[in-house]
């Protein structure tokens, strides 16, 4: 539970000798834009994390920005968290490693509301948005990037309003610190509607983002996220809905993995066979993916877009997480084994069905179009279980799966070739998924000649694994 207080003047100050130098650091950097405002309204957990506490974030601190008239930017309500990076040194909550890498995971939230008139006080709700994204990054030890979205499906301050996903930058004014337990950026939360989520799944959330620097009402230079805007920036410049289908076309997606609801099962297994013969080894020794392919397919595996129909996000196994978005090019620290050792032989497949949920199923036409057109590759990973859909085209070197035998699985991982002309061949069968329209479920698509099959299907359908 948390409540709000003024901060201590003495400690925003940093005029104790016993403040802890990563909170002093960010308090710093703070003062440095507010100097009139050393006393903040604080969020504060009253049982702190490192004592059995449920929110990962000590303090979440509410500043009021006068904006900048000469750039056009309204004023606001500035958040800034203070948690995940290492405020302590001492190992309570993050494993301090030195100070020349990133300070706990490297990063602190930021958020920057727009004050409603006659508004006196920055509304709370804010803060529990940040705890939530807090609990995930700190329960599935994956970091943000700027560019990154967040699929939150549920209204920010549970409202009715629209804007109910979010898209992650650099904040615009505080600057990247450097603290005695390693270098601290500042990532800005923006709010965004459904329509500019898609938009930055099916092109990279850069340039949404920059799209929406040039439209005042959704966001501005700095990014202000205005609750009650009804109109997303396609509503208010048509002309930007073909700067992101150009920018489709020539560049393709960034986005290279989800985790979703989807099953894929081998329609060649004799239903009676229960051994796990569902098809002989590839004769000849699968080519190795090239190590960039490698990196990002594994990667993916274990990090990708969480798909949620709640406005909080789940508990995450360490061992099968994701973190909520990706670009095309991953780092990695370690490639360590993502698939379980045992799990050595590639089968070939002769018939495969794809099963996925009605939100999977609408970045089909993502996948294809904005992926394998442009010589990628795509995963869907499971969320329940260790399944795995990779999608591959021609032009991904080293794929287990070939021209010759386009299915092929490394135990619950399935990858599957399609070559560029019966990509657009299911381009053209599946278009009415790249709505976000309610369909009735469940729907059907069959290519007999590849001895392909997919269903799209009821969530019900995943969430009982007696169906």
């Amino acid at each position: 539970m948390d409540e709000v207080r003024p901060s201590s003047g003495a400690q925003a100050h940093g005029l104790s000798p016993l403040f802890p130098p990563g909170l002093q650091a960010i308090y710093a950097e703070c003062r440095r834009l507010y100097p009139e405002q050393a006393n903040p309204l604080q969020v504060t957990a009253i049982v702190k994390y490192w004592l059995g506490g449920p929110d990962p974030l000590d303090y979440i601190s509410m500043y009021r920005n006068v904006g900048c008239p000469s750039q056009d930017v309204q004023e606001h309500w500035h958040y800034v968290s203070f948690g995940l990076s290492d405020l302590y040194g001492d190992n309570r909550v993050h494993e301090f490693t030195g100070s020349d890498g990133p300070s706990g995971f490297g990063f602190e939230l930021t958020f920057r509301l727009k004050r409603e008139a006659g508004e006196t006080a920055p509304p709370t709700w804010p803060a529990e948005l940040m705890q939530g994204l807090a609990r995930y990054v700190f329960q599935s030890e994956n970091t943000f990037c700027s560019g990154d979205h967040v699929s939150w499906h549920s209204p920010l301050d549970n409202s009715e309003s629209r804007i109910q996903h979010m898209l992650l930058t650099e904040d615009p004014q505080m600057q990247p610190i450097q603290t005695p337990f390693g270098t601290v950026a500042f990532l800005q939360i923006v709010g965004v509607c459904t329509e500019e989520l898609q938009a930055a799944q099916q092109w990279n959330g850069q340039g949404i983002l920059e799209l929406m620097r040039g439209v005042r009402v959704a966001g501005g230079p700095w990014l202000i996220t205005d609750m009650r805007r009804g109109e997303t920036i396609f509503d208010i410049d048509p002309h930007l809905q073909e700067r992101v289908d150009q920018g489709i076309e020539t560049e393709g997606s960034n986005l290279s993995g989800v985790s979703a609801k989807c099953v894929w099962d081998d329609l060649s297994r004799p239903p009676e066979d229960e051994e796990d013969s569902r098809s002989i080894c590839i004769g000849s020794q699968p080519r190795r993916l090239s190590e960039k392919d490698t990196e990002q397919i594994r990667e993916t595996l274990k990090k990708g877009l969480e798909f949620n129909t709640k406005a909080t996000l789940p508990p995450i196994s360490r061992n099968h997480t994701f973190a909520l978005s990706r670009k095309d090019s991953l780092e990695s620290e370690s490639s360590a084994a993502i698939i379980p050792h045992e799990l050595v032989r590639t089968r070939q497949l002769e018939s495969v069905h794809l099963k996925f949920n009605q939100e999977s199923g609408t970045l089909l036409p993502l996948c294809l179009r904005g992926r394998l057109l442009h010589g990628r590759h795509f995963t869907y990973k499971s969320i329940h279980g260790d399944t795995a859909i990779t999608f591959v085209s021609s032009g991904v070197e080293g794929a287990f799966a070939t021209e010759e035998h386009p299915y092929a699985a490394h135990g619950p991982w399935l990858q599957i070739l399609l070559t560029e002309e019966f990509v657009e061949q299911m381009l053209g069968d599946i278009q009415e998924l790249g709505t976000r329209d309610e369909t009735k479920l469940p729907k059907e698509y069959s290519w007999p000649e590849k001895k392909l099959k997919i269903s799209v299907l009821p969530d019900s359908v995943f969430d009982n694994p007696l169906q």
